[in-house]
C-alpha cells in the first residue's frame, strides 16, 4: 500500500490533506484546555474569561484574533479572500452540574451541560491544525472561525456576530452541535431542517370573575384557557401544511386561588416550533388571529405576547455533502449517520439565512455505554469526540475552499 502524500503534496494536489496524523500531538492540550473550559463556565454574553482563554490560545499560534463587543472573536487563517467560514458556540447554561467530573463547575449554578466547551475546544484544535499546514503547506483560502457568544439567549448572538460584520465577505458557514445519542467516531448529519424554528408565547388574561356556582354572570377565563390551550394548536395544525411541523405545546398556565372563585385574571405561556422557515412566518401571523378568535366568545380579554426565537436551521445538500465526505475520508465509511430533525431551537440558523451552510452532529456517546441528554445537569460527554470533531471539521474547511476556488474561476462551470 502506497504511504499517504505529505499535507503538502495533497494540498499541491488539491486534496486535503489527511488531518489525523497532524492532530495527534495536539490533543493531550486541547483535552486539558477543554477541562478549563468545563470547569470555568460562563452564561451568555458573560463570556469574559471564555474569551481571554480562547483569544490566548490563538495568539500562542501566531494567529491574530479579532474581540467582539464584550465577549466572543474571531480569527482568520490561510490566504487570499475568505473561501468558508466555521462557527462555535461559547456559552454555558444556568444548570447545577451533577457529573461528578474531576473538573466539574466551580461556578454555582452554571454547567456547560450542551457541550459548547467540547465545540469550542473543537474549533481551537481546527485552528492549530489549520495554521500549522498553511505554514508549512500553504492554505490558497482564507478559513474564518467565529467563536460565538450567547447561543443559550434568544433570539441568540449570532445576530450580534453578524451586526457586528464577522460574516462579511463569508460564502458558507459551517458548525457542529455535540449529540450524546450519536456514538464517538460517527457524525450524524441531514439534509435540510436538522432543528425547528423555537419562539415563546405567553398570553395575559383579564376578565369578571366570580363565584362558580354562577358562571354566566361572569367572564370565565379559567373556562377560556383551556379552549385556547386545546383548540389554537388544533387550529393551527389545519391552517397550516403539516410537513411543516409545527408545535405549540404550553409549559405554563395560573389563574385563580379558590376552588369556588372564578380569577379575574391569568396567564399561560408555551413554545411554538416549526422546521419549515416560510410557516414559521405564517403561523406567527396567524397565531394572534387564532388566539382572538378561540377566545372571544367568552367574552376575556387576551392580549398575546409572542417573542420570535430563531428560524430553523437548514442544511444545504452541497454543505452536507462536504461534511459527509470530510467525515468518511477521517474516520471511516461508516462514520456517517441520518439524524432525525431535531425539535430544538439553535441560533446557527441566522448564519443560513444569509449564507448557504451546514451543521452536523458531532457524536459524544462512548461506544456502548449509557446515552445522556444535552441540557441536564448529569451530561457528560466522551473527550474522544474532540479530536473527530477536529479531523471532520478542518477537512470539510479545506474541501469547502477547494469547491470556493472552483466556484470562483471564470473557466469553471458549476451546476
Amino acid at each position: 500500500m502506497p504511504d499517504a502524500p505529505s499535507p503538502a503534496a495533497a494540498l499541491e494536489a488539491g486534496l486535503p490533506p489527511a488531518i489525523g496524523p497532524l492532530l495527534k500531538r495536539y490533543l493531550p492540550d486541547l483535552i486539558a484546555f477543554r477541562r478549563d473550559l468545563h470547569r470555568h463556565p460562563e452564561l451568555s454574553y458573560q463570556e469574559f474569561r471564555t474569551t481571554d482563554r480562547i483569544v490566548a490560545a490563538l495568539e500562542n499560534m501566531g494567529l491574530s484574533p479579532v474581540r467582539l463587543t464584550d465577549t466572543g472573536c474571531y480569527v482568520d487563517i490561510g490566504h487570499g479572500p475568505l473561501a468558508v467560514g466555521l462557527r462555535a458556540d461559547i456559552d454555558a447554561l444556568p444548570i447545577q452540574e451533577g457529573t461528578g467530573l474531576d473538573y466539574s463547575s466551580v461556578n454555582d449554578g452554571v454547567a456547560h451541560s450542551c457541550g459548547h466547551d467540547i465545540h469550542a475546544t473543537v474549533m481551537v484544535g481546527v485552528a492549530k491544525v489549520l495554521a500549522d499546514l498553511h505554514r508549512t503547506a500553504h492554505i490558497a483560502g482564507t478559513v474564518r472561525i467565529v467563536f460565538q457568544p450567547a447561543e443559550e439567549q434568544l433570539p441568540g448572538g449570532a445576530l450580534t456576530v453578524i451586526r457586528q460584520g464577522a460574516l462579511e465577505g463569508v460564502p458558507r458557514m459551517f458548525a457542529l452541535h455535540c449529540e450524546p445519542k450519536v456514538d464517538v467516531g460517527q457524525v450524524g448529519t441531514r439534509i435540510g431542517a436538522i432543528t425547528s424554528a423555537s419562539d415563546t408565547v405567553r398570553i395575559e388574561f383579564t376578565g369578571r370573575g366570580g363565584h362558580t356556582s354562577r358562571p354566566h354572570l361572569t367572564q370565565d377565563l379559567v373556562y377560556a384557557m383551556a379552549q385556547i390551550a386545546v383548540n389554537v394548536p388544533a387550529v393551527l395544525s389545519r391552517r397550516i401544511d403539516a410537513r411543516s411541523g409545527v408545535a405549540v405545546v404550553w409549559g405554563q398556565m395560573h389563574a385563580g386561588v379558590a376552588p369556588n372563585a372564578i380569577p379575574a385574571t391569568g396567564f399561560m405561556s408555551g413554545t411554538m416550533r416549526c422546521l419549515d422557515a416560510d410557516a414559521w412566518h405564517r403561523a406567527g401571523t396567524l397565531l394572534d388571529e387564532v388566539v382572538h378568535q378561540v377566545a372571544a366568545p367568552y367574552g376575556v380579554d387576551v392580549e398575546l405576547e409572542h417573542i420570535r426565537g430563531v428560524p430553523p436551521v437548514v442544511n444545504g445538500e452541497v454543505e452536507t455533502t462536504l461534511i459527509e465526505n470530510a467525515a468518511r475520508a477521517e474516520l471511516g465509511e461508516d462514520a456517517v449517520v441520518l439524524v432525525h430533525q431535531s425539535m430544538g431551537g439553535e441560533d446557527f440558523a441566522w448564519f443560513l439565512q444569509e449564507v448557504p451552510g451546514a451543521m452536523m452532529r458531532l457524536g459524544t456517546r462512548t461506544r456502548g455505554g449509557h446515552t445522556y441528554d444535552l441540557h441536564q445537569s448529569d451530561y457528560v460527554a466522551d473527550e474522544a469526540a474532540i479530536g473527530c470533531g477536529v479531523q471532520v471539521m478542518a477537512n470539510t474547511a479545506l474541501r469547502a475552499i477547494r469547491l470556493r476556488s472552483r466556484e470562483t474561476r471564470p473557466d469553471v462551470t458549476t451546476n
